[in-house]
């Protein structure tokens, strides 16, 4: 890329941030200081703002980076990433977001909390909340390292180790400063300027092709080098019994582990009622449905114009084929027309990036504050102090998704935001569920149901051939994967059901009838709902 267009670039990327900052610093004006404000933005967003804010912290890197450039790189099995993580939301709408909303106050822990002994069982919910929030901002990072790397020129990792740490101080100062009201409007912004660039996109590809989606598959076969393979199941997960495991594993994160996702679950306390959180997400189920049918389009369009080959010579992970589809558009490298509408694509993804790692951290830090913190502290906390503190850890986890964003560089968004699923999956999924619809479940089974998960799924990645044992892996020259499938979630979230319910059934602890009874009735009704 020229100078006057890397100009032009930084010029649209400075821009944004300028943008967000501004939210930021106006919202900070506000009262921010009560753990309500903080946390769920004094429960004020209507069920269209909050279900624009969902899709908006939901559309991620993974998705709009991610999911494209693996449908470029495999065509039909990438496409099953779109599949899994759409119909994710049926779990959402039909098991979680009105019983959640009634049942809790801030963090997934409120939920599990209200019927348990509250002290072991909020440092399990919160030590999972954070584990699933750095790795889903791992993913982001990544993300946000491959797209200014490319913007720039630049495949040194300099730049991409630069791009991850100004990410990072970002998002600190958009949670630390804002709280969650600054994080919702940014995500709505972003929301809002990411459909409209999908569907600029979408229609530039299929005008291309004269709306001819039938051409447009057949030539994108043909540009894979795989030919009709391309379009059918099999390209990366098909052959050995290994891959097809895998397949399966990554289904079972991706419709499960949105429910469990720490920054969704605190979305459906930012508005007034249940019902406003149903609402909420019906909306979100539609712009979130309508992205992942455009960015079906989006990948095989990139493959069919740029070509399977080169996207990978860029970024071997696939990450960069959207920006490169938005050059091929508007008239090829060099020209004018392609460097703005590759500027304006990139400048989208970015504010994906930035959008959806706030709203991540703000999460996490919730956790670490009101979870962690408040329960080693209980005695002598106070809300004010809980916020001071979520602030300060807001930072901490920056740092540490910083750094271990920088060893994941070259590693897929889409199939690191699937990692997270998995966990998401085996640890908080299986507490929440059985914290609302058994009658028996136990402080023990709650402890055993997070820590059964969550330590299986983590350790089962660290011997997998995500992190050793491949070229593709974090540590590529050593080799101690001893566990054959990338994703977890086939091992690790049954692990999380059967340890929730052999604590509960091994434990001498008696069901307190009379708290389950008060959580059913708040669940199904709303009654003393905060």
């Amino acid at each position: 890329m020229s100078g006057d267009h890397q100009t032009l670039a930084l010029l649209l990327f400075s821009a944004f941030v300028a943008v967000t900052l501004g939210i930021t610093t106006w919202v900070s004006r506000r009262r921010q200081g009560s753990a309500e404000e903080f946390y769920a933005g004094g429960r004020l967003f209507s069920p269209m703002e909050n279900g624009f804010a969902i899709a908006g912290d939901y559309m991620s890197a993974a998705s709009f980076l991610g999911i494209s450039g693996l449908i470029a790189l495999f065509g039909y099995d990438g496409l099953l990433y779109s599949v899994g993580f759409l119909v994710a939301w049926l779990v959402v709408l039909f098991l979680v977001a009105e019983l959640v909303r009634n049942v809790g106050r801030f963090t997934l822990a409120d939920v599990v909390a209200a019927r348990m002994c509250e002290r072991p069982v909020r440092i399990a919910a919160g030590t999972s909340s954070v584990t699933v929030s750095v790795l889903y901002l791992v993913a982001q990072m990544v993300g946000a390292g491959s797209l200014v790397a490319l913007l720039l020129g630049g495949t040194s990792g300099a730049v991409r180790t630069w791009t991850v740490i100004g990410v990072g101080a970002l998002m600190v100062v958009h949670v630390a400063l804002g709280g969650m009201r600054a994080t919702t409007w940014i995500q709505i912004v972003k929301a809002v300027l990411l459909l409209a660039g999908a569907i600029a996109l979408t229609v530039l590809v299929l005008v291309r092709f004269h709306g001819n989606v039938n051409d447009l598959l057949n030539t994108a076969a043909e540009q894979s080098g795989h030919g009709r393979e391309f379009l059918a199941p099999g390209l990366r997960y098909g052959g050995d019994w290994t891959a097809r495991t895998d397949f399966i594993s990554l289904g079972l994160a991706l419709v499960l582990g949105t429910a469990g996702l720490p920054h969704i679950l605190s979305r459906f306390y930012t508005v007034p009622t249940a019902l406003a959180a149903r609402r909420s997400v019906i909306w979100s189920i539609g712009l979130i449905g309508g992205f992942y049918l455009m960015t079906i389009v989006l990948g095989f369009g990139a493959a069919a114009l740029v070509g399977t080959d080169a996207v990978r010579a860029s970024n071997a992970a696939g990450n960069t084929a959207v920006p490169l589809l938005a050059l091929d558009l508007g008239g090829g490298a060099g020209s004018t027309g392609g460097t703005v509408l590759f500027v304006v694509v990139a400048a989208i993804a970015f504010a994906t990036i930035l959008a959806v790692v706030a709203g991540i951290t703000l999460a996490s830090s919730a956790s670490v504050a009101h979870d962690l913190y408040a329960s080693l502290k209980r005695a002598h906390t106070k809300r004010r102090g809980e916020v001071a503190m979520a602030r300060l850890a807001a930072a901490g986890i920056g740092a540490v998704a910083i750094a271990l964003s920088l060893l994941a560089q070259n590693l897929n968004v889409a199939f690191l935001v699937g990692l997270a699923f998995a966990v998401a999956a085996s640890a908080n999924l299986p507490v929440l569920l059985y914290s609302l619809f058994w009658r028996n479940f136990t402080t023990r089974g709650a402890v055993w149901s997070v820590y059964g998960g969550l330590i299986p799924a983590v350790l089962l990645v660290v011997v997998s051939p995500v992190v050793s044992g491949s070229p593709e892996s974090i540590l590529p020259g050593v080799d101690f994967a001893f566990f054959p499938l990338q994703n977890p979630g086939v091992v690790s979230i049954p692990l999380g059901f059967l340890a929730g319910w052999f604590g509960t059934v091994t434990s001498t602890e008696q069901p307190d009838e009379a708290r389950h009874a008060e959580t059913e009735v708040r669940s199904l009704t709303g009654a003393g709902a905060v």
